[in-house]
């Protein structure tokens, strides 16, 4: 969320969003701001989201030997974040 959060290009937006990541119940103001007040980086958001996330599940895979490392690596290289607007 603080990545998406400061790579939006619209300082005034992207500091909103920042105030929203601090503290209990950050991720839900954090939604909240941005369905409410931002709908432009909304899809961009998402696929940022599930784009680590894929990540994250490879490294686990990885770690729990069910993938080669290699493999995983390999994947998490070819990975590339979408840009923000």
């Amino acid at each position: 969320m603080v990545d998406s959060a400061d790579g939006i290009s619209d300082h005034a937006s992207g500091e909103r969003l920042r105030r929203c990541v601090e503290g209990k119940g950050a991720f839900r103001r954090f939604k909240k701001e941005l369905y409410r007040g931002h709908p432009e980086p909304i899809s961009s958001w998402h696929a940022l989201r599930d784009a680590r996330a894929q990540i994250r599940a490879v490294q686990w895979l990885a770690d729990e030997g069910l993938i080669e490392v290699d493999a995983a690596q390999q994947f998490v290289q070819h990975q590339s974040e979408p840009p923000l607007p």
